[in-house]
């Protein structure tokens, strides 16, 4: 069974946020609202640093939906709209979607999912990414998908075509013979929250520490 994921290398990520960007011109997100963050590590605000000077530090996080193999969403959805597929991706069916915001107090991951709260607005009067995109609607809950058709012409999500730096890795854990699989096998990884039991699909190769 497939089983899809992301890889990021904190190491080279430089917060540049191109990934954010390029996942809501790609889903046509309305404003306002982001499917994925960079946020910076051990700061309350982006682009500040940790620790004490001279002594500062600055990792940065992106930060989306975890495509949690044992998702808590999924279990308090009271209509399924929030399901697992067969390439282990954590979906929303909006025609279910009833606006209870369930899912959002369930879930772990602060800020990884969104409530249309209003009609959606937009920048420009026209969807700027993908005319297959999912339509926006009020008082539904939306979240990154994978970049779901773009994976289905055989091509990379947004975020990870879009980084220049190849902090971005994508495809089958399943896959003993997948780059991702390869990557995981010789670099050391973590997993935001796992305590949880949630065993999310998003791996993060943490920054080694300098010393001083």
């Amino acid at each position: 069974m497939t089983k899809l994921a992301i890889g990021i290398d904190l190491h080279r990520c430089i917060g540049c946020n191109t990934c954010a960007l390029a996942c809501k011109m790609q889903n046509n997100v309305p404003d306002g609202m982001l499917w994925n963050r960079v946020l910076t590590e051990g700061c309350e605000r982006f682009d500040s640093a940790e620790g004490t000077y001279p002594n500062l530090s600055r990792t940065y996080l992106p930060l989306a939906c975890q495509h949690c193999e044992n998702p808590a969403c999924e279990r308090v959805c009271p209509t399924g709209a929030t399901y697992k597929d067969d390439k282990g991706r954590v979906e929303i069916d909006y025609d279910k979607c009833i606006g209870c915001r369930m899912c959002l107090a369930a879930c772990p991951y602060t800020g990884v999912r969104s409530f249309n709260w209003e009609e959606p607005a937009y920048y420009a009067d026209f969807a700027l990414g993908d005319a297959d995109a999912a339509k926006h609607e009020k008082h539904t809950v939306e979240k990154c998908i994978f970049c779901t058709q773009r994976v289905a012409r055989g091509e990379q999500p947004a975020c990870v075509q879009a980084c220049r730096y190849d902090a971005l890795v994508f495809g089958d854990t399943n896959d003993p013979n997948s780059y991702i699989s390869k990557m995981l096998a010789v670099k050391n990884s973590v997993r935001v929250r796992a305590v949880l039991g949630t065993h999310p699909n998003l791996h993060y190769i943490p920054k080694l520490k300098e010393e001083v």
